[in-house]
């Protein structure tokens, strides 16, 4: 079970965005996401007339590691940990570590 998933909002810890919030787009793969406006660089892209793309430069978000990045936790208004607990009923939910409140009702 993935602690940081797509439509998560996230808070980065390190990097040039250091300190900024987005929403989670997409998982790369299991180390590497997609956050919306963050990381954004600069790509020179070619036109190709057969698709119908025009040349220039455009803006597009990179992938960051998922080490530098925490779970937005609203009551502290902060970055968080999280941990993974089964309940009673064998459902497997993560929880904020500071307060012990559930992420996932």
């Amino acid at each position: 079970m993935n602690k940081i998933r797509k439509g998560d909002e996230v808070t980065i810890l390190a990097g040039k965005d250091k300190g900024r919030r987005g929403t989670v787009l997409r998982r790369v793969d299991a180390e590497r996401l997609v956050v919306e406006g963050v990381n954004r660089v600069k790509k020179h892209v070619r036109p190709n007339p057969m698709k119908g793309e025009v040349g220039g430069i455009v803006e597009k978000e990179m992938p960051i590691h998922v080490s530098n990045v925490a779970l937005f936790n609203p009551a502290s208004q902060k970055g968080d940990r999280v941990g993974i607990k089964e309940l009673e009923d064998g459902r497997k939910v993560r929880f904020f570590k500071s307060n012990g409140e559930l992420v996932d009702a």
